[in-house]
């Protein structure tokens, strides 16, 4: 497996991928999204991991409030998997590239907000170095259920120094 910048090419199955995860209850999105919906995500950091030239999975920044300048650096990201590939390392390399991308960007943090029973997400985080802020208890309806979040937040870069 490899990792690399996502491309125009690559939005149809970063759009599958991310449809995996809005069927398996893992985002707060509730339409799938097509290849055009996804395409200004390449305004933003974004990297796709392939094998054997497929894309497998893929992570992203986007920016946290951006009404504030004063948090350009700080980026939410989202990382999600082929069901059939998980559990075989695509999500660590996505999140190792796309933290490089990040800091070579000047970003000096990565943030997200993790369902609480998503236990696979939250162990790839804890390996990654990832400190577990908190709870947000109830933090929205999914499909009329309330969902609590884990959130978790890394420092890099300079502000990991």
């Amino acid at each position: 497996m490899n990792a690399r910048s996502a491309r125009r090419g690559d939005l149809d199955a970063i759009a599958r991928i991310y449809n995996e995860g809005i069927e398996g209850h893992v985002t707060f999105e509730t339409e799938p999204r097509s290849a055009a919906d996804v395409e200004r995500w390449l305004e933003q950091p974004i990297v796709v991991v392939e094998d054997g030239g497929e894309v497998v999975g893929w992570a992203r920044v986007s920016a946290y409030r951006p009404e504030r300048p004063a948090y350009n650096g700080v980026g939410e990201f989202g990382v999600y998997v082929a069901g059939a590939h998980r559990g075989r390392g695509a999500g660590s390399l996505a999140m190792e590239a796309l933290a490089d991308e990040c800091e070579r960007r000047g970003y000096w943090k990565l943030l997200s907000r993790i369902f609480t029973e998503n236990e696979r997400s939250l162990a790839l985080c804890r390996k990654l170095g990832f400190r577990e802020v908190g709870v947000y208890r109830r933090h929205a309806r999914l499909h009329g259920d309330w969902r609590d979040c884990v959130v978790v937040e890394k420092l890099i870069g300079e502000a990991a120094a």
